[in-house]
């Protein structure tokens, strides 16, 4: 008990900004302590401790491919009859649209019946058009498919359009029952849903060896590699559609006596068919992406043109067939988009006593043009193939661009490299290479906690942990600081554009048509003009990431800044606030949630670029992997991946926290 007239000797607790500066000061202080004091093990993962992580993979591998036996038959036969269940028919639409059905094998074969002409399949794809999406849809799909015959790439696009038309509904299809199970069985979901995170963040290359493996060289390979990267899109976007459908929807389906199944599929499915083919659609981009390397093990195709334009370093040839993979991705997005529409809207059917070819239209029209293309065809050669006299080429125009740009301006390019890579890169690489493993795993822990709890913590300092026990810590710093930089960089460069496409209407269709070609050209093709005109080395790779990881950077920010209340934006204007202090103060500030999150994807992209960029002499984890592709060693390329995918789920998960808190204390949850 106080006695009376004494003073009040409470301490009051600091406040929270004070709180937060101290604790941030105490863990600067702790990684310097052990940055410049620590013992030999605090600075390097002592060798001894390492995990001998890439020869138990590499030992499981050879055990699955040389030993496994399920008694009937063995785990390699498994997998080959797998392969040929998927070529079945992928050579028949091969045929039909590429190379026609053949009679014998190899050099001997001879055709017997030729493939759909090219006049019949811009026709068909063009009344698919018609029906789907009108008359606009119906001549944008005539003239981007005419682009692709004109410029030479007609057969080599038709075969990647075969793999592309088998891939994309075994991955829509596996993805939807993955996430209907997902969404009945949370259990499941918490189990596949660390699985779906590495899918989506290992890179490619670190599982085509295994996938060569199981499956062997050929179009079967490249058709798994392909499902295994687009279907986790598929999965989420089913569990985020079906948690997305009212509950009076379910709970009508159960007053009428309907079992979970019917509940399923025919209310459930139905109701969020529009968000399941936005699933549908992404597996499209995705399987179009993976293109180039899905080549590399045997897909052929478009991807292989530009793979080996780019060996070639011609240019040319391949912004060509790079703009051909575009031409087809815009094709294959817009009539997957209006076909679903369409099929939500309710039929007009007319009734039986009217003419077949009243009741059926397109049906019947795609009929007589098949007819008469076929007959067409058989008249003449150039009906169908498209007559080499008739082909257009730029590719002369594009390298000799290239080739003007870099003798007139050598010394000023130089001289640019050279300052940001002594200036900027090569610093920032030794000062990375320089700290201790445990004093970044334990800064980044901290940093965990104070944005998402202990939970995110200790996620974050395991993964840290395991890439440094593998023996790929080096690596990893080198992978995070080309990066970070690039990231850095196409920060600096897309929130300014998405800032002008969210207020300029001029500037925002030009904006967006340059978006969208920059994230459906394939990411080889970012390659070969950095590496005609500035050879190879870090700094080329750091241009390439930029320029393929720069596209969310500019989404992000001008949809978050479009989102803002424009009501808000008037207050300020009516306190007095300048259009600057206004974009900095209260856009800006209540677009920071979108930001991040366009920041977050930046991320994944550019650690998705990195693999591809050791093509171009990188010493990063995507050397690692692309060194274990060549040498056909999987325990080295999945360890190396999964470093990889560790480093993006440290970045997402702490950048998804951060934007979480700015919601919260934006008021915007």
């Amino acid at each position: 008990m106080a006695l009376a007239g004494t003073a009040d000797l409470t301490i009051e607790r600091p406040s929270a900004p004070l709180r937060t500066a101290l604790l941030w000061l105490a863990a600067l202080a702790a990684f310097a302590l052990l940055w410049f004091a620590g013992p030999e093990w605090v600075q390097a993962y002592p060798k001894a401790a390492e995990i001998p992580a890439m020869r138990a993979i590499g030992g499981l591998m050879s055990w699955l491919i040389n030993q496994a036996n399920f008694g009937l038959f063995t785990f390699q036969q498994a997998t080959r009859f797998l392969a040929t269940l998927i070529e079945l028919p992928y050579n028949l639409v091969l045929s039909l649209i590429a190379t026609g059905f053949l009679s014998g094998q190899g050099s001997g074969a001879v055709m017997v019946v030729p493939p759909l002409s090219w006049i019949a399949v811009i026709g068909l794809l063009t009344l698919l058009g018609h029906w789907a999406g009108g008359t606009r849809l119906a001549i944008l799909t005539a003239l981007l498919l005419l682009f692709v015959a004109a410029f030479g790439h007609w057969q080599s696009s038709m075969v990647t359009l075969a793999s592309i038309i088998i891939a994309v509904p075994l991955g829509a299809i596996g993805g939807l029952l993955l996430g209907i199970l997902g969404y009945r069985i949370p259990a499941f979901e918490r189990a596949i849903t660390p699985v779906l995170d590495l899918m989506q963040t290992v890179p490619v290359f670190a599982y085509l060896v295994p996938v060569l493996f199981f499956f062997g060289f050929g179009p079967a390979s490249a058709i798994v590699a392909t499902i295994i990267y687009a279907m986790p899109p598929m999965t989420r976007l089913t569990l985020l559609a079906l948690r997305a459908v009212p509950s009076e929807m379910t709970d009508l389906g159960r007053m009428v006596g309907a079992t979970p199944r019917q509940r399923t599929w025919k209310v459930l499915v139905p109701v969020a068919m529009p968000s399941l083919m936005v699933g549908v659609n992404q597996v499209i981009m995705l399987s179009l992406n993976i293109a180039i390397i899905a080549s590399m093990i045997g897909a052929g195709g478009i991807g292989f043109e530009v793979l080996g334009a780019l060996r070639r370093l011609d240019f040319g040839t391949g912004i060509e067939a790079g703009f051909c993979i575009v031409a087809l991705a815009i094709v294959l997005d817009r009539l997957s988009a209006q076909v679903a529409r369409r099929l939500q809207q309710p039929a007009h059917r007319l009734g039986r006593d009217v003419p077949i070819w009243q009741r059926y239209p397109y049906l019947t029209g795609a009929a007589a043009l098949l007819v008469l293309a076929s007959l067409a065809a058989w008249l003449s050669p150039a009906a169908q193939t498209y007559p080499d006299a008739w082909r257009l080429s730029s590719g002369d125009v594009w390298s000799r661009l290239i080739e003007w740009i870099n003798v007139t301006y050598f010394d000023q390019l130089e001289g640019f490299k050279n300052a940001i890579l002594l200036g900027i890169l090569v610093p920032t690489k030794r000062f990375l290479l320089e700290l201790p493993w445990l004093g970044i795993t334990a800064l980044l822990a901290f940093t965990g906690w104070r944005l998402g709890g202990w939970r995110l913590s200790l996620l974050v300092a395991a993964l840290a942990t395991l890439i440094a026990a593998t023996g790929q810590w080096e690596k990893a710093m080198i992978t995070v600081y080309l990066c970070g930089i690039s990231v850095v960089f196409a920060a600096l460069i897309g929130i300014p554009i998405g800032i002008l496409a969210a207020q300029s209407k001029r500037a925002r269709p030009v904006i967006e048509v340059i978006v969208d070609t920059l994230q459906t050209l394939p990411s080889f093709v970012y390659l070969m003009p950095v590496v005609m005109l500035f050879r190879v080395g870090d700094f080329t790779a750091m241009l390439a990431v930029v320029a393929y990881a720069v596209a969310p950077a500019i989404r992000y920010t001008a949809f978050g800044i479009s989102r803002v209340d424009a009501s808000l934006v008037e207050a300020g204007k009516a306190l007095g606030a300048t259009r600057g202090q206004s974009l900095r103060k209260i856009q800006l500030k209540l677009a920071l949630p979108e930001i991040l999150l366009g920041i977050n994807q930046t991320i994944m992209l550019a650690l998705s670029m990195l693999v591809i960029t050791a093509l171009v002499g990188t010493r990063d984890l995507g050397q690692e992997v692309y060194i274990a592709l060549a040498k056909a060693d999987t325990g080295r390329g999945i360890v190396a991946g999964l470093a990889v995918a560790f480093i993006a789920i440290i970045a997402d998960r702490m950048i998804g926290a951060a934007s979480a808190r700015t919601r919260q204390r934006l008021g915007l949850t």
